[in-house]
């Protein structure tokens, strides 16, 4: 367990990372590949407003994700097609966070209530993974995504395909020792946002505001299928 000064230098240094790591997909390819950015395809949601999204910030360009599988709780994967045709939110956690798993959930969840009077073809959605395959089971994954909203989907997978699926994302986590054997995990508490081809095309960053969360979805929904 963290104690006050670990926390906020971890904190510090994720969204350090995390602003640096949106400048580095905004504005340059990877060096050594070609880019991983459609050329051909226009910015992201042209036709919304970008001046009334509160929460989310959408990138220049859509960013393909490589291809994944995930497991799901039901022992069914989760690939690329499963993230197509909805706006998606992805957020990186874990059963046994203290607190900020179970806030960002709880925030979510508020949207996703928004959300249920919106055409069930249009509804965005909320993807729980699990950075703690250890001891976070895709059963036990789902149950604790169900308990904050039952729509929410969840899944995990073992590494290193874990690690390829967060890096695609430009998220980071970790395993922290604790005491007695016992180990926490250090994660970004940015939220990916995916658009309905599968590809990503914006960040949520902390304070979240789940109010702000739902129109800002309910617009790209809307204005951007």
């Amino acid at each position: 367990m963290f104690n006050r000064n670990t926390l906020l230098i971890l904190v510090a240094a994720l969204a350090a990372g995390l602003g640096l790591w949106a400048a580095q997909v905004a504005f340059a390819p990877r060096q050594g590949t070609a880019p991983v950015v459609e050329a051909t395809a226009a910015p992201p949601a042209a036709a919304v407003d970008r001046a009334q999204l509160k929460a989310v910030r959408l990138y220049p360009q859509h960013r393909v994700l490589p291809a994944f599988a995930l497991q799901q709780s039901d022992g069914t994967p989760l690939t690329n097609d499963e993230l197509r045709g909805h706006w998606t939110v992805v957020f990186l956690g874990f059963t046994h966070c203290p607190d900020v798993c179970p806030t960002t959930l709880s925030d979510l969840a508020q949207a996703q209530k928004a959300w249920q009077d919106l055409p069930a073809d249009r509804q965005p959605r909320v993807l729980f993974v699990s950075v703690d395959p250890e001891r976070d089971t895709p059963q036990k994954t789902g149950e604790y995504a169900a308990y904050f909203h039952p729509a929410t989907l969840a899944a995990t997978v073992p590494e290193p395909a874990l690690q390829d699926f967060a890096s695609s994302l430009g998220l980071v986590y970790m395993k922290v020792a604790g005491i007695d054997g016992d180990y926490t995990m250090d994660h970004s508490t940015g939220l990916v946002v995916i658009d309905p081809q599968g590809r990503q095309a914006g960040l949520i960053r902390a304070p979240l505001v789940p109010a702000d969360i739902a129109a800002d979805l309910a617009l790209l929904a809307r204005d951007a299928p």
